[in-house]
């Protein structure tokens, strides 16, 4: 590798061609950057005690052997954006020029329309694409040779070559341009030249060192560089075009940041690992690495990548075109249910293979949908289920998809388990329904239990049957009865005063019968859901009661838990056996995250995973994998009396400990506000996941 300092103009005049490989992403940089280096040239003409500017580095590996004052082009791996942005700013002045009288049109010396065309932007003798000095990948390339060659600009290419080239043509027509300023502060700008060779540089390496300056990369670009840039230009062509591209199309536009999350559900899948989102990029080379050793070549690798991501575009991005397989994966996505898809990923390829029947796999989804809804409406916390969507694509039995499957949820127990019939209807008669996230997709799917044309939840919004305004009408009070401030507390928010409506602002307050008779009432309504209410002549406690029971049982049926015989399940639990005892990783990786300066009680970390206080006091004082065990206190903030450390031959002090980061104690116990309740522990490891 050779790097040295280098006037980019200089750079720009030996150098044959440039071009940016095929897999680089699109030229992007955005207003704010054109005016920061269009600033920074200004400020460096402007000023006769600036030698030079520094504008970064420009990376390129030789696409054949060679060097780059033979007549072989180079590929650049960084540094693309600042060469093609200074390439528009010398193609915009020299159309800036030709527009002046002859007498104007070399405000510095060299800077001449066809000296800056012959020198810095084309290659005066040559043909085709060897004309152009920088040859851009994709759209791009297009606009910027009608730009260079001040060929008319094409009205429908969306690239930023475009708009910035027009930024720069309008800054060039202010009056208060000084035109030599620009041009003497262009002839400044100095690059790090780094030339490596192939072969024998590692251009993946340098390109992840010097990568800390401009438009951060993805996950993604990181990880397509990674499998493209040391291929031979034909290799990365076939590569890039064949499998890459359509991938990288299938999640372009609002889409994009979701191919980092598709390849984290990836790498859980075929690692049964599942790697923090900002390691995405440093798992997959790992795992690039370990199939390599037995002989999967990264070729291999990227196909397997692409044919999974079809998988992936079909469930989470709409684009599947079974209807029965459709509408359950619509319903996933609208319970925002991402930790699903390691699992899903390998029944989808399973059922590419036709191991499995359009029918299981529905069945499979059926299940799915009601474990996660079942447990959001019975506050059942979340921390586990990335794990367990994980574990399970590893359980799956052949020949008996669903069965196994349904055996696996069933014996699931604690703050894993599927909650039950009673549970679930409990939660949805007594819980507030209406500040449940979830409950438009609840409502909407309650609705189309019985409609041949399912509605849309945005064409309607929620209604209060019994109006929220703490101060009721008195013919609410009257209808309420003597009770109606606790009626009103405690049913308010629950099942069976919540229905579905167009009219929400018409129908606002007014007593129970206009609601009912008025036009767009409920009487005038053609959802179901206001079928009952249209037929009543009072609503109070009674009628929301009963109404709230008639819905459970109807979502008890709609999301269905799945059942086995008793001695199949038996079987199960027999086979799961070994997983049956409790599950202590959640409780690792909470440990492992409270800061320091801060504590939690048994009572909290027991709650947060499903356990009794006595149980984590009798684990975290045993077990070696517990970080920071003297974070863990009494529910008052005092050191469990009879507290030992893991180590025999640790004889710290953990007050001493705790207050050496930070914590501060008050006779004996520590601040209570420096506490972590259960909800704050299930924070921290929810913001990881």
């Amino acid at each position: 590798m050779k790097a040295v300092d280098a006037n980019l103009l200089d750079l720009l005049k030996k150098a044959t061609q440039f071009v940016v490989p095929i897999y680089q992403r699109v030229y992007s940089w955005d207003p704010s950057e054109c005016e920061q280096l269009w600033k920074d040239i200004v400020r460096a003409g402007s000023s006769d005690t600036i030698g030079a500017h520094f504008t970064g580095s420009i990376v390129y590996v030789e696409k054949a052997q060679g060097n780059i004052a033979q007549a072989e082009p180079a590929l650049i791996i960084d540094g693309q954006q600042r060469t093609t942005t200074v390439t528009l700013l010398l193609a915009a002045i020299a159309a800036h020029l030709d527009g002046l009288p002859a007498a104007e049109q070399e405000p510095v010396d060299g800077f001449a329309p066809r000296k800056i065309r012959g020198l810095w932007l084309t290659n005066e003798y040559e043909s085709g694409d060897k004309f152009f000095k920088l040859i851009l990948s994709q759209s791009d390339n297009e606009a910027l040779k009608a730009v260079v060659r001040k060929d008319p600009l094409p009205s429908d290419n969306r690239s930023r070559v475009i708009a910035n080239y027009q930024y720069f043509v309008a800054k060039l027509k202010d009056p208060k341009t000084d035109l030599a300023a620009v041009c003497k502060g262009i002839s400044k700008l100095v690059v790090v030249d780094v030339h490596l060779a192939r072969g024998v540089d590692n251009p993946q390496l340098v390109f992840e060192a010097m990568n800390s300056t401009g438009k951060k990369l993805s996950q993604a670009d990181l990880i397509r560089n990674f499998v493209l840039m040391d291929l031979e230009p034909s290799h990365q062509t076939h590569l890039y075009e064949g499998y890459w591209f359509p991938m990288e199309q299938a999640f372009k536009g609002t889409n994009e940041r979701r191919f980092d999350e598709f390849v984290r559900h990836f790498l859980t899948v075929r690692t049964g690992t599942i790697p923090r989102l900002e390691d995405i990029y440093d798992a997959f080379k790992v795992y690039v690495d370990s199939q390599a050793l037995i002989g999967v070549s990264c070729e291999d690798v990227v196909i397997d990548l692409s044919r999974t991501s079809a998988y992936f575009v079909k469930m989470a991005l709409g684009k599947e075109t079974n209807p029965q397989l459709a509408m359950r994966f619509v319903e996933l996505e609208q319970l925002k249910a991402v930790v699903v898809y390691p699992f899903l990923l390998r029944v989808y390829e399973d059922y590419e293979a036709q191991k499995l029947t359009t029918i299981e796999f529905s069945q499979l989804l059926d299940a799915v949908i009601s474990y996660l809804f079942r447990r959001t409406i019975c506050r059942v916390p979340t921390n586990s289920l990335r794990s367990t969507f994980a574990a399970l694509a590893s359980q799956m039995v052949p020949g008996a998809y669903v069965e196994a499957i349904w055996g696996r949820f069933l014996t699931l127990d604690s703050y894993k388990r599927f909650p039950d019939d009673e549970e679930f209807a409990k939660h949805l008669r007594d819980e507030n329904l209406y500040g449940l996230q979830r409950a438009p997709y609840f409502f909407t799917k309650m609705e189309n239990d019985s409609h041949k044309e399912p509605i849309s939840i945005g064409d309607y919004s929620i209604e209060h049957v019994m109006p929220q305004n703490e101060k009721l009408s008195p013919a609410w009070q009257a209808m309420l009865g003597a009770d109606w401030r606790d009626v009103q507390s405690r049913l308010l928010h629950t099942l069976g005063n919540l229905t579905l409506t167009g009219y929400n602002p018409e129908l606002s307050d007014k007593p129970f019968i206009d609601k009912r008779d008025m036009a767009g009432g409920f009487k005038d309504s053609h959802l179901q859901l206001n079928k009952d209410l249209a037929e009543l002549d009072t609503w109070n406690e009674t009628e929301i009661v009963k109404r709230a029971e008639r819905l459970a049982q109807q979502a008890v049926r709609l999301w269905k838990r799945p059942s086995l015989s008793p001695e199949v399940l038996a079987d199960y639990r027999v086979q799961f056996k070994q997983e049956q005892g409790f599950d202590w990783s959640v409780a690792h990786e909470i440990l492992s995250l409270i800061p320091e300066g801060r504590w939690t009680g048994y009572y909290y970390l027991g709650e947060a995973i499903g356990t009794s206080a006595q149980a984590v006091a009798n684990h975290v004082s045993k077990c070696t994998l517990c970080a920071h065990p003297y974070r863990v206190l009494t529910w008052d903030g005092r050191i469990a009396e009879g507290f030992a450390w893991t180590d025999p031959d640790d004889t710290r002090d953990p007050q001493t400990v705790l207050e050496s980061e930070g914590l501060v104690f008050t006779d004996g116990c520590a601040d209570p506000d420096a506490k972590l309740a259960a909800e704050d522990l299930t924070a921290l490891i929810e913001e990881v996941a």
